[in-house]
This record gives C-alpha cells, sequence and structure tokens, in this order.
C-alpha cells in the first residue's frame, strides 16, 4: 500500500507543474490514483465495526490510524505548502480525501486539524507564525481544532462574543466556546474572538492557545452523532497570541469556513454515495413475493431519484472545489450553493436508504443509522442550508 501511495503521490507532485485549465469537474489520472490510495486504505483501516469501536470512546479515534494516516499517506499536510512541511497540494486534493472519509464515516480528527485549524493559520497567520505551527499539523504530530460557535450556536460573525483584552504580553481571553469539533483531544485551540470595547464587525480575530494553558476548562459534550466528537471549552483570562492581525481577521475567518463548507460538502456527498450504493446492493438482494424487490417499478424510480440527487450534488461540491483552487471571484458563492445542496441530500438520501432497507434499516445492528446520524449532524454543522442560502443570495448581490 505505501508503494502504491508513493507512486500516486509522485504522480500528483508531476502534474502540478502543468498549466492551470479552465474549471471542470473532471479529476486528473493522478487525482483518481491518489484517491484510490486512501480508498484502500480507508476500507481496511475504517470498516463499520471500527467506527462503531471508535463512537464508544471518549477520544473517538485510534491513534495508530492516525499515526498510519500520517506517515504513510500524509494526509494532515496534503495541502500545506512543501516549505513548511506540507505535500504542496491544493483544496481539489484535500476534498478528494475528506470526500474518501465521508465515504469511510473514518473517526479521527481530521477535519478539525486539517481543513479547520490548519487553513486558518494559512490564512490569517504571518510567515513567521506558519512555519512554527504548521510543520508539526502537516505530520500529525500535533492535533488542533477551530473554536468559532459560542453556546448558541450560531456560526455568523455577529454572534461572536469570545472578548480578548490586551495585555503586554500579548491577550487574555474571557468566555465560552461550545461545539468545537475535536476540542477535547486538541493540543493546539485557534479560537476567533472579538477585542475587548470593538462591535459589530470590528475587532474580530484568530488567536492561537495552547489547550494545556491554565484557565482552559474543556468538557466533551453528549450528541447524537458519536462519530464527530463535540467540545464545550470556557476561558477564564487564558493567555492568547494573535494569529496574524486585526484588520484582516474578520476576512480570513471567513475564508476559513467557506474553504470548510466546500470540504464538507464533499465529505457529505461521499457519505451519501455509500447509502446509495448500500440501498441498491440490498434491492438485488432482498426478495418479496418471489421477486428482488430491485425489480419493482416503484423502488425503480426511488433509486433513479437517489441517483440523480447524488450526482447534482457531487457536481456542486466539485465545482466548489475546483473553483476555489483556481480562485475564481464567486468561489465563495459556490461554497454556500454546495454546503446547502449536500446538506439536504445527504440526509434525504439517508433516510431514503433507511426506508430501502425496510424493517432492518432502523435497527442498531444495521449500519445505515451511522451514516444517518453523520447527516443529521452534518446539515447543521458550519451552518444550516437556509443560512447557506441567505449567504449565497447576499454574495450573489439579490
Amino acid at each position: 500500500m505505501a508503494e502504491n501511495l508513493s507512486q500516486a503521490m509522485s504522480a500528483l507532485d508531476e502534474s502540478k507543474s502543468e498549466p492551470a485549465r479552465r474549471i471542470s469537474f473532471a479529476f486528473t489520472d493522478e487525482q483518481e490514483q491518489f484517491r484510490a490510495a486512501i480508498r484502500r486504505f480507508l476500507q481496511e483501516k475504517s470498516p463499520p465495526s471500527a467506527v462503531r469501536r471508535l463512537m464508544d470512546t471518549a477520544e473517538g479515534y485510534d491513534p495508530e490510524i492516525w499515526r498510519q494516516l500520517s506517515n504513510q499517506l500524509a494526509l494532515p499536510g496534503i495541502h500545506v505548502p512543501e516549505q513548511y512541511g506540507g505535500a504542496g497540494f491544493g483544496i481539489v486534493e484535500l476534498c478528494i480525501a475528506t470526500e474518501e472519509m465521508g465515504r469511510a464515516l473514518l473517526c479521527a480528527p481530521y477535519f478539525s486539524t486539517a481543513v479547520l485549524a490548519t487553513n486558518a493559520i494559512m490564512n490569517a497567520g504571518t510567515k513567521a507564525q506558519q512555519a512554527s505551527l504548521l510543520p508539526d499539523l502537516a505530520s500529525g504530530a500535533r492535533l488542533a481544532a477551530l473554536a468559532v460557535t459560542e453556546p448558541n450556536g450560531q456560526w455568523d460573525l455577529g454572534s461572536i462574543e469570545l472578548v480578548a483584552t490586551p495585555v503586554a504580553e500579548g491577550f487574555l481571553l474571557e468566555g465560552a466556546k461550545s461545539y468545537v469539533v475535536d476540542g477535547h483531544v486538541a493540543d493546539l485551540l485557534v479560537v476567533a474572538g472579538r477585542i475587548s470595547g470593538t462591535t459589530g464587525g470590528e475587532g474580530l480575530a484568530l488567536f492561537t492557545v495552547s489547550a494545556d494553558s491554565p484557565g482552559v476548562d474543556r468538557r466533551l459534550l453528549e450528541s447524537m452523532d458519536a462519530t464527530r466528537k463535540l467540545a464545550r471549552i470556557d476561558f477564564h483570562s487564558v493567555p492568547a497570541q494573535l494569529l496574524g492581525d486585526v484588520k484582516d481577521g474578520a476576512k480570513s475567518l471567513v475564508r476559513t469556513l467557506d474553504q470548510a463548507a466546500i470540504a464538507l460538502a464533499n465529505e457529505m456527498v461521499g457519505g451519501a454515495q455509500t447509502l446509495f450504493d448500500s440501498a441498491v446492493n440490498y434491492t438485488k438482494l432482498r426478495v418479496q413475493f418471489g421477486r428482488t424487490i430491485g425489480s419493482f417499478q416503484a423502488i425503480k424510480h426511488k433509486c433513479a431519484d437517489m441517483l440523480l440527487e447524488v450526482e447534482l450534488a457531487k457536481s456542486a461540491a466539485y465545482y466548489a472545489a475546483q473553483a476555489a483552487a483556481a480562485d475564481d471571484p464567486e468561489w465563495p458563492a459556490l461554497a454556500c450553493l454546495a454546503k446547502a445542496a449536500a446538506s439536504e441530500m445527504y440526509l434525504h438520501i439517508a433516510a431514503e436508504c433507511i426506508q430501502i432497507h425496510g424493517g432492518i434499516g432502523f435497527t442498531w445492528d444495521n449500519d445505515t443509522h451511522l451514516w444517518f446520524k453523520r447527516a443529521k449532524s452534518s446539515e447543521v454543522f458550519l451552518g444550516q442550508p437556509h443560512y447557506h442560502r441567505e449567504l449565497l443570495l447576499q454574495r450573489w448581490g439579490v
């Protein structure tokens, strides 16, 4: 497996020197080889039995699998520049990884570390901060989390109330963050806060905090989706360092959340594809009235509608990733479109898959409910569909 992955990474590396192409949905042969290598790894390391085992743990991931994922596949740093210890690719390759992880329902702090925190540091940090923080994140030696939402659960920047008070050595943070993905196991926290004395859109910034700092109180939250752990973090006069500068804090955070929305959309279409494949396979096996249920016209129509939904959302997610990689002016709006479309599609496909499975689809022993719970949690993660549709209209000036 390591040899195959090395070949795929070498092919990807060679493709970086090719001239930029017009935005399209098509993946290169090198990217498909990269996808295949990840899929083989996850099929072996993240079967449903492993997902169920990790759901019952407080940490929510297997450190040995994380080490292999970091060392053999180099996935935490796939999009990190080479001078900071990464592979030097981009958001398309990052989204290939998240799609395959969504397909396998991987339980690991990848989204929190690689997608959220690492992108926040690359978007907001100075060169010195990037050189200091990124190598350990890219190698998987350090876990990180991005803390944005507060107890109200809102993702818009106007809801951020955590206060950062300037002091001689930096800032002191006072407030609480909730629903922080993998915040209970992170070594580094990237925290969105508002500098004291500012209101509205002014004074928003990102801060870095060592998770073991005095005054940091972390608590694992009970949630419906045990495959993605959430934590509440309280900050009591916690020393923090400003990430970048105050002027670009809000802009960097918005860019990070837009990139995360695209990665999440790709993760969701991966999970939906697994559910769709499961439903179709079941229709070929389940016999009723002497015939497989897949031969019934009603089931055929349902499967055809599911396929159309998956492919439409997949196209939106792929196109958003390609647009972001090409820095197309409309990519932030496309991020909203992809997130809203994938959220509604994933949850609907999960419900339809359960219905096709019939009575067994509602049982604990059937694996469908694992993806259903991820679909529901992903729907509200980074903002619900109506939030992204409203944001889409604002960005298109409607």
